[in-house]
């Protein structure tokens, strides 16, 4: 094996706080404005070349963010201002398994000092060795990247059949269906005017953490994202102390606070969660896919919003949501959807443990990449010219 060379931080690479940028100032435009853990806007400017690599500097610390088109960094964030040489998706992972979280300089918020790294001892890899684990390591991330691709093309798909059958009235054979007047306006003959409680309802079961396996999948708020029925990410009943709702894979979960954030997503396992989110279930299997994308849809998170309760925190009130009319098709048209809705729901859920497995085997190979334990000098790996 190669011998790790010995550098100081600042002879590894050089970091720079990011630029200013008032909210106002974030406008439309083609290039990503990147904070300390994500995009947070869009502007008509950039700063910084790709590719980039950036982490947290206030708030969040050591998330680490690879970039690869031209971007304003955020001033919440460090960039790498000069790889000096190195390798720049090398770096991306070496930084990765410093956990720069531990560098906080900050009495109150967290704070990344850069000038606190620049006397730290490294041991890197030579060139030719930082581009086989980059390979290695980032064949892992293409294919998580390729698994979240998909997921969001088949919630695309799911919500715009959907919107099709269910908004603009034209499912299957619709051609062949007169609309006839009801209380919510024209709808297809045969179809029925329904309430939400008719066919879904609320489900409570209380439980305090210590009641369950400390192993226990937990959902809070922050684990489940903005417009996105995917819930791949989640903490553990361990992690938390207060009492919290149990659910059932297969059951949704509705963020009820600031019910604006649109937070709807349907659990991937057996678990509990906040007991800020409502557990929704579908009263009959066959109205599973009808509940998920209702509650999931613009229209209905709208509805939430306007009657929910409270100024600082509103709050969305199932007592009120269970009013919500919903159209019923014949039986046949039902099950059709719910059949594709679930085939698609299931295949999200395949698709996010497989993308937890790439993460797992990731994580568990780079520290020992990184540290040289792993010898990789004799590894036939080619590196795309465009790259090297």
């Amino acid at each position: 094996m190669k011998s790790l060379q010995s550098v100081k931080f600042k002879d590894f690479i050089q970091l720079q706080r990011g630029f200013d940028l008032p909210k106002y100032d974030i406008v439309t435009g083609p290039y990503p404005v990147i904070g300390s853990t994500s995009v947070i806007g869009y502007h008509n400017q950039f700063k910084v070349e790709p590719p980039g690599v950036i982490t947290g500097r206030s708030g969040s610390l050591g998330q680490l963010q690879f970039i690869r088109e031209k971007y304003w960094p955020h001033n919440t964030s460090l960039w790498v201002r000069d790889f000096k040489g190195n390798y720049p998706r090398y770096v991306y992972y070496f930084l990765k398994s410093l956990d720069l979280s531990n560098f906080n300089s900050g009495a109150g918020v967290p704070t990344l000092n850069r000038n606190h790294l620049d006397t730290m001892e490294l041991f890197i890899h030579p060139l030719s060795d930082q581009y086989r684990i980059a390979a290695i390591l980032s064949a892992y991330d293409d294919l998580i990247e390729n698994n979240s691709q998909r997921i969001k093309l088949l919630e695309k798909m799911a919500q715009a059949i959907y919107r099709e059958w269910f908004i603009n009235f034209r499912f299957p054979g619709y051609e062949c269906v007169q609309m006839v007047e009801s209380e919510q306006g024209p709808v297809p003959d045969g179809w029925e005017i329904r309430k939400l409680g008719d066919i879904a309802e609320e489900v409570r079961r209380n439980v305090e953490p210590n009641m369950v396996h400390s192993d226990t999948p937990y959902f809070g708020l922050e684990h489940i994202p903005r417009k996105s029925i995917a819930l791949s990410e989640w903490g553990f009943a361990k992690d938390v102390q207060s009492t919290k709702h149990q659910f059932i894979k297969g059951e949704i979960l509705f963020g009820k606070i600031r019910p604006y954030f649109h937070k709807v997503g349907v659990a991937p396992v057996d678990g509990v969660c906040s007991s800020d989110a409502i557990v929704i279930r579908p009263k009959k299997s066959e109205y599973f896919g009808l509940v998920l994308f209702c509650v999931s849809s613009e229209d209905f998170v709208s509805q939430a919003t306007q009657t929910s309760q409270g100024t600082k925190m509103p709050r969305a009130n199932w007592n009120v949501l269970v009013n919500y009319p919903v159209v019923i098709p014949p039986k046949a048209l039902l099950d059709e959807f719910n059949n594709i809705a679930s085939d698609m729901v299931d295949l999200i859920i395949t698709k996010i443990f497989q993308n937890a497995n790439l993460r797992r085997t990731r994580d568990l190979l780079l520290p020992k990449l990184i540290s040289g334990e792993l010898d990789v000098s004799e590894l036939d790996i080619r590196i795309p010219e465009a790259e090297a």
